[in-house]
């Protein structure tokens, strides 16, 4: 089932249950100043308020389109009135389109559903380089300076969220809950097999070890 990742910068993204349609899973998540708290696998949709607690809205469209996680994203501004020099401003800092708030579940699925082929389209030719890693996420392939990284679906997503998350001490709560909902859900000891292979891959491609052990902390992912 294709996943559809919906993101609010209001209190409803925090509030909202799964929705399942025609073979899709919607889900909800808030979205911060600092950008998705998870991997994010499929298309991405950001309704961005108009004014946020942290941040002007137009500076987080401005963020979103400079962060290589959500570039793509489809964005829409909830405007607090239909106001035409604040309709072209949203556009101006990177707004796909716009709304008037308040949002409604429903109004906010309405409009993912009515332009929800272009949002995907947009999503499939997304690459990520960092440094000597790249990756490929229409064909699902890691490189380290050009040299194939062999890796199984569960480490190719735990590299993404490593790679999207560089020189940061991760705990592995924070690599569970990056990853997203499982079923069965992801316990400690899995992640640090997944680790294990992680590391073995990388160095039979000529990448070293970038993965560092934060003794009773967690794992550092190490991109200079």
């Amino acid at each position: 089932m294709d996943v559809i990742n919906i993101f609010l910068t209001g209190e409803l993204g925090e509030s909202l249950d799964d929705f399942v349609h025609d073979q899709h899973r919607f889900t909800f998540d808030h979205l911060g100043p600092d950008g998705p708290r998870r991997l994010v696998e499929g298309p991405m949709w950001a309704f961005v308020d108009w004014v946020m607690d942290d941040l002007a809205g137009l500076e987080m469209c401005r963020r979103l389109r400079a962060d290589l996680r959500t570039a793509d994203a489809h964005v829409t501004m909830v405007l607090e009135e239909d106001d035409p020099e604040d309709r072209r401003r949203a556009l101006r800092a990177g707004a796909d389109d716009y709304v008037i708030g308040p949002l409604t579940r429903t109004a906010v699925l309405d409009r993912v559903l009515a332009l929800q082929s272009r949002g995907a389209e947009r999503h499939a030719t997304r690459r990520f380089e960092a440094g000597a890693l790249s990756i490929d996420m229409a064909a699902l392939q890691a490189r380290w300076n050009g040299e194939p990284i062999m890796l199984r679906p569960n480490e190719f997503r735990l590299l993404r969220f490593f790679a999207e998350n560089p020189n940061r001490v991760l705990t592995r709560e924070d690599l569970i809950s990056g990853l997203g909902k499982r079923e069965p859900p992801i316990d400690e000891r899995t992640v640090d097999v997944w680790i294990g292979r992680l590391r073995r891959a990388i160095k039979a491609a000529g990448g070293g070890n970038p993965l560092r052990t934060v003794r009773s902390i967690g794992y550092v992912f190490d991109l200079n």
